[in-house]
């Protein structure tokens, strides 16, 4: 038997999941129970028994309602607002604010996120933008020096520069306010219960801070959260955060306007600004401002599915959209071959190159949305695969444009650090939302108990090439581009999987990946998302390290490809929705799990 916390029990309501989940809690030895409760003391035989699933590669099952995220603490959370018959939007608060907390490297108020939404009761597909924007003080030249030459990238990342104007707050309140049924002030009990009795830090928090500690003790305030007593924080060590305990208690009572007005607002403005050696711009009047948008959905066809998502600032659902479409040309090809690799890889390396030059923040350029994805254009370029080797030159195509415009090929950097929740309420509700303070700890800047974002450097750096303006160039107001995926794919009108990862620009390639496993292969969902990953952006085919696509490293090379042995550290959450019930995956190579009853 597990011994909990007692603290932490009496906090989280202990609830039920599937019959299937709850025999993999009773078969679990005692001595690998004890293993897993080192790691995540607040365990509950379901919490113990969703990881156990996980680390055999069995998904979760369920009848009612499902939490797939990248902490137990957050899916606990989560787990208790559905039970109690809230909604996937209400348990999405619940969520995020438990991520900003025992994830803050990752996610949190001081960032952005996009959301999609399937509404069970008017079969309607929504999608809200939380992206952060750019101050109105910031030009196109924000991330070049005296000269115009662009920054290198730490120099621009470390700092107020970087910090755009957060989204996240005001995405959870919107979405709450449209779907929601719990009262607001009840989705913050565990984050704040948490931030005041601590929680216990998990193993890649701790990895992370030991990696980054130059930049973290650039900034006192981060200097000491992540370094109490001098030291890094340590795995399995009790982390309390009572400035973050008492936003989140105030965001409860008075909503997410407290982020953007008053004392908090002062508090980011006076951060961002003062940040000693590279400040930022950020005035009072850029939060205020603020606004999430609604955006129409992106939905391509993919084997007599729609595969739907983020539409632009996100080049998510367009880039996932166009591979996918790409390969919808052509029969199913076999598992492990590696001429259906060569065809996954090329089709993604034509979708970067739309990518590249023409997908930036719609609001501010003319993006040809349509045109990337209509038919006519995925079968002409689908020619381009028809070879028998790898794609000698990789060019952007010439999609129909509603307006006239010529871009330059865009040079901006995206980096990995970002969370992904996937959600199925009672209702038959679907939420899948990917959020990100951008590279792993964001500026590095914190306030109040929470880090800020350091998601301008997703614009170019550069504002023209050869007299060519960039698309993603930086503008006041504008949002910068992303690869954000969240996705749901729906089937006949109605939801068949909620799926979306971390990753930076790879994200775009975990989430395709992940879907033909699922439709073309039939993998269920924890199979989808462990499988191992093969991603090729820019013409280098990078294989995981570690796993049996070591065995394709001269196959793909004969092919004539770049091959690189890499770490590719995704972090997929998905649910699959059929008539049998719901089954949740988690990504095995991140702390997440799969909840349900």
């Amino acid at each position: 038997m597990i011994f909990f916390n007692s603290a932490i029990v009496a906090a989280i309501t202990l609830f039920s999941v599937s019959v299937q989940a709850q025999q993999v809690s009773d078969e679990v030895l005692p001595e690998a129970k004890t293993a897993l409760a080192t790691k995540f003391e607040f365990l509950s035989p379901e919490v113990a028994a969703s990881l156990a699933a996980k680390a055999r590669g069995e998904p979760i099952l369920a009848k009612d309602w499902m939490v797939a995220v990248a902490s137990p603490h957050a899916a606990a959370a989560g787990a208790r607002v559905l039970k109690e018959g809230g909604t996937a939007a209400d348990a999405m608060v619940a969520v995020q604010a438990v991520l900003g907390l025992v994830e803050p490297q990752s996610s949190g108020i001081g960032g952005g996120a996009f959301l999609v939404w399937f509404d069970a009761t008017t079969g309607k597909l929504t999608t809200l933008d939380g992206r952060e924007t750019a101050p109105m003080a910031a030009t196109p030249r924000l991330f070049q020096n005296a000269n115009g030459e662009r920054l290198k990238f730490w120099d621009a990342v470390v700092g107020g520069r970087s910090v755009g104007v957060p989204g996240t707050p005001a995405l959870m309140e919107a979405a709450h306010k449209r779907w929601g049924q719990k009262a607001w002030s009840d989705l913050f009990l565990e984050a704040i219960d948490l931030a005041e009795s601590g929680f216990s830090v998990s193993p890649r928090l701790a990895a992370l801070v030991a990696a980054d500690a130059d930049r973290l003790r650039q900034f006192p305030d981060t200097e000491a959260y992540f370094f109490q007593g001098g030291k890094p924080l340590v795995e399995g060590s009790r982390l309390t955060n009572l400035e973050y305990a008492d936003v989140m208690r105030r965001m409860a009572d008075e909503g997410a306007r407290v982020i953007y007005s008053g004392d908090i607002a002062r508090a980011i403005v006076d951060t961002v600004r003062g940040a000693k050696s590279n400040p930022g711009v950020i005035t009072l009047t850029d939060l205020d401002i603020y606004e999430v948008r609604e955006r129409p959905a992106i939905c391509v066809p993919f084997r007599g599915h729609q595969v739907c998502g983020m539409g632009p600032p996100s080049s998510g659902a367009l880039t996932v959209g166009q591979i996918l479409g790409l390969l919808d040309q052509f029969p199913v090809g076999s598992r492990g071959n590696p001429h259906t690799m060569r065809l996954v890889g090329d089709a993604s390396r034509l979708a970067f190159a739309d990518r590249g030059r023409y997908m930036a923040d719609s609001d501010f350029v003319a993006v040809p949305t349509k045109g990337l994805v209509s038919d006519d254009y995925l079968s002409e370029r689908a020619k381009l695969l028809t070879a028998s080797t790898a794609l000698t030159e990789v060019v952007p195509g010439n999609p129909e444009y509603s307006h006239a415009s010529l871009w330059a090929d865009d040079v901006s950097l995206e980096l990995p650090s970002t969370s992904h929740i996937s959600i199925v309420d009672s209702y038959g509700n679907a939420l899948s939302m990917t959020t990100t303070i951008e590279n792993g700890f964001g500026s590095r800047l914190m306030t109040n108990g929470f880090l800020l974002n350091n998601e301008l450097t997703d614009f170019s750096f550069s504002s023209h090439i050869n007299g060519l303006p960039i698309a993603n160039r930086v503008e006041p107001g504008k949002r910068p581009r992303s690869s954000m995926s969240p996705t749901i794919v729906l089937k006949d009108g109605l939801p068949t999987l909620v799926i979306g990862s971390p990753g930076g620009s790879r994200i775009i390639g975990y989430v395709a990946e992940a879907i033909v496993s699922h439709i073309d292969w039939g993998m269920n969902v924890q199979a989808a998302v462990s499988t191992p990953h093969a991603i090729n952006r820019f013409g280098t085919f990078d294989l995981e390290k570690g796993t049996s696509l070591e065995n394709m490293v001269e196959p793909m090379e004969a092919l004539g490809y770049k091959v690189k042995l890499r770490a590719l550290n995704s972090g997929l959450h998905a649910i699959s929705i059929t008539k049998d019930g719901l089954a949740g995956g988690a990504d095995p190579r991140r702390e997440g799990i799969a909840l349900g009853q």
